[in-house]
């Protein structure tokens, strides 16, 4: 096993894991870092499980118990270049850091893909169907996904804007109306100008979805949360599949959109389509 991998390895299998497994397997993932700190009897207490159990999913990464598994959970967290990529080593050369960070990508994109919650997507594109007009907001990388939101959403015949100015969010969510759907994007979910326009939108009778971490604040505070859980701390690494995987989530609501609006608007998805035609040279 590459043990830089621990954490999204036990992402992707938890459908995979029994009751028990998946109660250690979320104590771990709430809190990495102070599972690596915690004894057998404290991290059992917490999962609800007996020790034997917590014994016995550490065994199933690979490792020798508890105490290597604590091990190797350190040794994932701290591994990596800083302000880089987690997998990244500084000795690394450009055929082994490419492949990595392909490899990185894709597996947390499986992971998912196997995860997402389809009713909330559902959900998701019904309200984006119903509303007056769209903010996609967000602060940094959040920030380019939303400008891409806004190049995807803007072809479907309703008004729809990116913004990433903090003083701009503040006054479109405090003039925001009912009808208007604020779509809020961060990794972290704890940004404070996207928490403060979440509740500023919110409270003025908006709609509020939230593009976050599982459980973040940012998620608890919107109408609709999609939660995804990548394993990148985007505090000390260059944000990368949080990124990736952000934008196929909007690539699946704006599928999604075009759907549920029926064949007829294929026909203005191709009047879009045909008025790039004199903006390219022929092959």
């Amino acid at each position: 096993m590459n043990y830089q991998n621990l954490l999204s390895s036990i992402n992707v299998t938890f459908d995979s894991l029994n009751k028990s497994e998946k109660k250690v397997a979320g104590a771990i993932l709430d809190d990495p870092e102070a599972a690596t700190r915690s004894s057998i009897a404290i991290l059992a207490k917490k999962a609800g499980v007996s020790e034997p159990s917590v014994n016995r999913f550490c065994k199933r990464f690979d490792t020798a118990g508890f105490p290597d598994f604590k091990l190797k959970l350190a040794q994932c967290l701290v591994s990596g270049v800083k302000f880089v990529n987690s997998n990244v080593q500084l000795n690394d050369n450009v055929f082994k850091y490419t492949p990595k960070i392909f490899d990185n990508a894709i597996h947390d994109l499986v992971a998912i893909k196997n995860q997402i919650d389809s009713s909330i997507i559902e959900k998701v594109v019904d309200q984006l169907l119903k509303a007056r007009r769209i903010f996609f907001f967000g602060l940094g990388t959040s920030g380019a996904v939303a400008r891409d939101a806004e190049n995807k959403f803007f072809r479907f015949d309703l008004p729809v804007s990116f913004h990433v100015d903090v003083l701009t969010m503040r006054m479109l969510s405090a003039a925001a109306k009912p009808g208007d759907l604020f779509f809020m994007i961060s990794h972290t979910g704890r940004t404070k100008a996207i928490i403060d326009a979440t509740d500023d939108a919110r409270g003025n009778g908006a709609i509020v979805v939230g593009l976050t971490t599982p459980g973040s604040m940012l998620a608890k505070k919107s109408d609709l949360a999609i939660e995804v859980l990548v394993s990148e701390n985007t505090e000390e690494y260059m944000a990368m599949t949080s990124r990736i995987v952000h934008l196929v989530i909007l690539d699946v609501l704006a599928t999604g959109f075009i759907l549920s609006k029926g064949p007829e608007f294929l026909n203005h998805m191709e009047k879009i389509n045909l008025s790039l035609k004199p903006t390219r040279y022929k092959q």
